[in-house]
């Protein structure tokens, strides 16, 4: 299912970062036509920064420790947000927003949160030593059910690696109907990790969530059915697959490595 069907940019005289940036400038809406959309450009080509302003016009919770509204690094993005508005189909209020390089600080987030209620509980346990087993197991119920959820879908992550960790988020809080923002989400995922978020895209796709996701992965973008959008390009154009610069480099690459190499 498309959610979220089309995002207008109003004409701004603002200046500066980020409607210097030529793409931004030059665009005037873009249309999501399938539940998938990837947008690729070199870094530095906006495309990133047009996905952070789009989670903060969403309101989507984010994996990180801060949300995009109040993310003090997303003060430039949060004036590009305040020229976008959002064409509708069927407004979901579930899905997140994930940026890879903020996910250090979410496992950080999360296990401080653990520590927090296993150590609330030894003080119940204290609390309450010299009252009935059916007050204390009241009191710690609520917590002992937080952890628990936790436990449950998200696991030890500081047990993990870097990209076993990122690939558990993904498996256990993709949800149906979900609108999900995503940049750069194969940073820390092998190419078979690559490959199994493939896997797992195909099928949310096929339970009504919808995704856009900035990335460079040439794996990624090869899902079939998939929209890419180009930021090289200005204005900003829907391009094939085949015709990527990131695919085409790629395959020479692998094709003939050491004709790359001896150049460098």
């Amino acid at each position: 299912m498309i959610h979220l069907r089309r995002v207008p940019l109003r004409r701004t005289d603002e200046g500066g970062f980020p409607f210097s940036v030529p793409a931004i400038r030059a665009l005037e809406a873009l249309a999501f036509e399938t539940p998938l959309t990837f947008l690729v450009g070199e870094n530095g080509s906006g495309k990133s920064t047009f996905l952070e302003a789009l989670a903060i016009v969403t309101g989507l919770p984010a994996v990180a420790q801060a949300a995009p509204r109040d993310d003090e690094t997303l003060v430039a993005q949060r004036r590009l947000a305040a020229a976008l508005t959002l064409s509708w189909s069927h407004r979901t209020h579930r899905g997140f927003f994930l940026r890879a390089e903020d996910f250090f600080g979410f496992a950080r987030y999360l296990s401080s949160e653990r520590d927090q209620m296993r150590r609330r509980l030894a003080e119940l346990d204290e609390e309450y030593r010299d009252r009935p087993a059916h007050a204390k197991a009241l009191a710690k119920g609520p917590i002992q059910a937080s952890l628990a959820d936790a436990e449950r879908r998200y696991g030890d992550l500081d047990a993990r690696s870097h990209g076993q960790a990122f690939f558990r988020v993904f498996q256990n809080r993709f949800v149906p109907g979900g609108l999900y923002l995503l940049d750069e989400p194969e940073t820390p995922l092998s190419p078979q990790s690559q490959l199994g978020l493939v896997v797992l895209l195909k099928e949310m796709v096929e339970r009504e969530a919808q995704f856009v996701i900035a990335t460079h992965s040439p794996i990624l973008l090869a899902v079939p059915g998939a929209a890419i959008f180009d930021f090289d390009q200005v204005p900003v154009a829907r391009v094939a697959w085949d015709d990527l610069e990131h695919v085409r480099l790629t395959r020479e690459f692998l094709n003939d490595p050491q004709r790359f190499l001896r150049r460098l």
